[in-house]
């Protein structure tokens, strides 16, 4: 970038075939010119420009210098352009990494309208519940559920995850049913890992917040994990409300203690930077929060 400005200094003296007519044109005066290409010739180690005081005139290296100078320019200026275009209309590849469960049921299905709508972008999804250095891994965009707790990561809140606590009615047959919270405590109880919260399970009742420390022999650090766990009947889980929707309806899982909502857990986009956010990843931001804000198992009227 040192050098740019010169070169610019350069070309348009030549153009222009005088320093005071380039010094006006940048607000500028004429010795301030006259020290850019000074300093050029002193960097690239050859005189430019003769000067007299009737004209200015190429040498050899600089007649040289200049036809590279102008090609470099403007290539420059190509290369601009593209990225401007680019600004304009989202393009490129997208990687974005999501939850296992949550990426199958709620992102995949929602990006056929995405892809219709930008043409020009391609989308890898990198689907893992374990959270990804975004940086390292060359990963443009997040979603994650919970409190992000990370300083160097942009978080933009795009949903809620609502959970419900469930069994099979073959592991409820087994055990009993629990009544309250408290009777978790002597249930075999499948744990998610990946949560910061591990086997402490919050309730928000309407007369106040419950916390129980559950346990089991089961634990998993993947959501895929645990919804297969409660279908093989290994024991109760809270888990997101949308993994299980099919199976409730169908009577293969049962929603227990229904007066006692787990905790509601926010959902993000998170992203690494705030400066030169490409506009793809800011586009498929708002396409998901559009469509997630059309989903009441994803949001509520305080978002």
């Amino acid at each position: 970038m040192e050098l740019l400005g010169p070169m610019q200094t350069f070309v348009r003296v030549v153009e222009a075939g005088s320093f005071t007519a380039v010094a006006a044109e940048r607000n500028s005066t004429q010795p301030t010119i006259s020290r850019q290409i000074a300093a050029l010739e002193a960097h690239l180690g050859v005189r430019l420009l003769t000067r007299s005081t009737r004209a200015l005139a190429l040498t050899d290296d600089g007649r040289t210098f200049y036809a590279h100078a102008q090609i470099a320019l403007a290539a420059l200026g190509d290369a601009e352009n593209a990225v401007g275009r680019r600004r304009a209309a989202p393009s490129g590849l997208l990687r974005i990494a999501v939850p296992v469960v949550f990426g199958r049921l709620h992102v995949v299905p929602r990006l056929p309208a995405f892809l219709a709508r930008y043409p020009d972008v391609g989308v890898e999804i990198i689907m893992s519940d374990s959270f990804t250095d975004l940086v390292e891994q060359g990963i443009d965009l997040a979603i994650r559920v919970g409190e992000i707790t990370d300083p160097g990561l942009i978080a933009r809140r795009i949903g809620l995850v609502r959970r419900v606590t469930v069994a099979s009615p073959a592991y409820l047959a087994r055990h009993g049913t629990p009544s309250r919270p408290e009777d978790l405590r002597q249930h075999e109880c499948i744990v998610y890992t990946r949560l910061a919260s591990g086997n402490r399970w919050k309730f928000e009742p309407q007369d106040g917040p419950i916390e129980i420390t559950v346990s089991g022999r089961f634990r998993a650090d993947n959501s895929e994990a645990v919804r297969e766990a409660v279908l093989a009947g290994l024991g109760i889980a809270v888990i997101p409300a949308f993994a299980f929707r099919a199976e409730i309806d169908a009577g293969e899982v049962v929603v227990l203690l229904a007066d006692f909502e787990p905790l509601v857990l926010p959902m993000h986009a998170v992203y690494p930077s705030r400066q030169f956010v490409p506009s793809r990843v800011r586009a498929m931001i708002d396409h998901l929060a559009h469509e997630f804000s059309l989903d009441p198992r994803l949001t509520a009227h305080t978002l």
